[in-house]
């Protein structure tokens, strides 16, 4: 079998513990990859002198695939966010984020089994027209939702139901208020709905979505929406299946797909061995299923969803005391 490069950002903070567990699962499961290791973050720039150095740029654009760990943006000026200056660089216009229940986390529902879909480059996240007034008074900031943008995302949307033989839709927006961005996207995704009368639509204002995710989770199945409501509904998402380490993400574009943990750096426990490398792990598992890699990916699930379900070797925040390293040596014993 041919090999396959992947470019592996390791990240910061915990990033690398996380990264290397992933890492020493896909070999166990003989995955066959080979990996370019390359640099972001606050690891970059003090290796580079920037933030996101153009040989990482170089090394993504050439394998078309990235497995990331968290990174980290210093506050104040230049980047927003790397992770945002990543998925604009390559039009990673799909944001793909699935919480499934796993039995003997510490969560409040079982049978949770939602994705959502956000789009990853437009709406307040674009980064247009941020301006602070000099006086430090005001603030202001440019929101773009287009029909190109709205339409390509919403097929994803649907076009993903489809394949993975789901029923319902739900397009959450804020039309009532903000008529102009919300209102497009909405209408966008009604047209798109029509070209498949198989899969049922729900339409829902996304205040009453966070409402109704904690309350019926069990209504919700597909989420398709625009940026800064994914970022929020998908961490809501997480916190229904034990938090964000349980819950992975995937960027994808026309070209270039990179897979991440979307926890942050936790930089207060670095270098302690105990991080739960279970969102990334989760991502690596997106990433084979995307590669076509389905039978290793449900391989490395299933060692994953049992070594939780025997609660003998779990990290802390999933109630245990094992290391990341004993955690990772249990998962690989269950392959």
């Amino acid at each position: 079998m041919t090999q396959r490069t992947i470019t592996v950002i390791p990240g910061d903070g915990i990033g690398p513990s996380i990264v290397a567990a992933a890492i020493r699962i896909l070999d166990a499961a003989g995955c066959n990859f080979i990996y370019d290791y390359a640099d972001a973050g606050l690891v970059a720039l003090e290796k580079h002198g920037e933030l996101l150095p153009p040989c990482t740029l170089d090394s993504i654009a050439h394998n078309k695939i990235a497995l990331k760990g968290p990174l980290t943006t210093p506050i104040g000026g230049g980047f927003s966010s790397v992770n945002v200056a990543l998925r604009k660089h390559f039009n990673l216009y799909a944001n793909l984020r699935p919480v499934v229940s796993f039995e003997g986390t510490h969560s409040r529902y079982e049978n949770i089994d939602i994705i959502t879909i956000r789009e990853n480059t437009e709406g307040m996240y674009s980064g247009i027209g941020q301006t602070r007034a000099s006086d430090n008074n005001s603030g202001e900031a440019t929101s773009i939702i287009t029909r190109a943008g709205a339409e390509h995302i919403s097929e994803f949307a649907y076009q993903l139901a489809v394949k993975e033989s789901r029923k319902k839709v739900t397009i959450v927006h804020k039309a009532n208020i903000l008529k102009s961005t919300s209102g497009l996207f909405l209408d966008v995704a009604r047209e798109v709905a029509l070209r498949y009368p198989q899969i049922e639509t729900n339409e829902m204002i996304v205040d009453a979505v966070c409402m109704n995710l904690v309350m019926y989770p069990e209504r919700f199945d597909v989420i398709v929406t625009t940026n800064l409501f994914g970022d929020i509904i998908s961490d809501l998402c997480a916190g229904l299946v034990g938090g964000l380490g349980m819950a992975p993400g995937a960027n994808i574009g026309d070209e270039v797909a990179i897979f991440e943990a979307v926890h942050g750096s936790a930089p207060d426990i670095a270098g302690q061995n105990i991080a739960n490398p279970c969102s990334v792990i989760l991502a690596s598992i997106q990433m084979l299923e995307h590669l076509g890699q389905q039978e290793k990916a449900e391989r490395i699930r299933n060692a994953m969803r049992n070594t939780i379900k025997q609660g003998h070797t779990l990290t802390r925040d999933l109630g245990g005391t094992a290391s990341t390293t004993e955690f990772t040596d249990a998962i690989i014993a269950n392959l």
